[in-house]
């Protein structure tokens, strides 16, 4: 993948961050972006000094300018845009509807839908224009089953695979493969978000019986945004250790 250039959204942390460090290991030329300025920064520095070409932006992925402005940051300083990977997103709050904080809905469909529509939007017509291109959205099991006390989560996973389906076929003849993948329950930082008891019930779902790892999903991105990825578009890829075969 030498030269070509992969946007990686949520960054910083978590998959974001295994994703990004799978992909600069494979040859590709990394935007790392984050809501968390200073910490992608760091990542980016640690990767460099690794010998990878990663360079770090910052962007609220849920106002649609700001996401404007790094891609035309990202195209000004690496001239273009091959791959793009969704995977920034926020857990929200635990608690049974009724219970939800007043905003909560809005705040998380903003950063875990509407973020990931504001990417695609903008970086597609230059895949397009490029005749390739690999997009991959970041969506959860939740969206596929639906998690009791998640409702907005639920909800926004949802509403971001059949956002992938439809770009997808959109630009299905047009060198441009759009898929996603969704994850059970992953290691990572934004279980913080969450109560003990709820990771105790995803985990408890899966037949594997342990969680995901980051690096376990960054493997199977590094295919879908790759070459040898040439037949799927439009696809949900489980990566749940067995809990949704579907």
């Amino acid at each position: 993948m030498s030269g070509r250039v992969v946007l990686v959204t949520g960054a910083a942390s978590g998959i974001g961050r295994a994703i990004s460090s799978r992909l600069a290991s494979d040859g590709w030329r990394v935007a790392a972006a984050d809501i968390a300025g200073e910490e992608v920064s760091i990542f980016a520095e640690e990767q460099v000094q690794k010998g990878y070409e990663v360079r770090s932006y910052q962007v609220d992925i849920a106002a649609e300018q700001s996401v404007r402005l790094l891609v035309e940051a990202i195209v000004q300083e690496l001239g273009q845009i091959d791959a793009l990977v969704n995977s920034a997103g926020v857990a929200g709050v635990s608690a049974p509807i009724e219970a939800l904080p007043e905003g909560e809905w809005e705040r998380v469909l903003a950063v875990n839908l509407s973020g990931t529509f504001f990417t695609c939007r903008a970086v597609l017509p230059l895949m397009v224009s490029g005749g390739w291109g690999r997009i991959v959205n970041i969506a959860s099991i939740a969206g596929k089953e639906g998690n009791p006390n998640a409702v907005p989560y639920s909800a926004s996973k949802a509403g971001v695979i059949g956002l992938t389906k439809a770009i997808a076929k959109e630009v299905a003849t047009r060198g441009v493969l759009v898929n996603c993948v969704a994850p059970a329950v992953i290691e990572t930082p934004m279980l913080a978000q969450l109560t003990q008891q709820h990771i105790e019930y995803m985990t408890s779902k899966i037949p594997m019986a342990r969680m995901g790892r980051p690096a376990e999903v960054a493997a199977l991105v590094a295919w879908l945004v790759s070459d040898e990825c040439s037949f799927s578009t439009g696809a949900v890829f489980d990566i749940s250790g067995g809990r949704a075969t579907y």
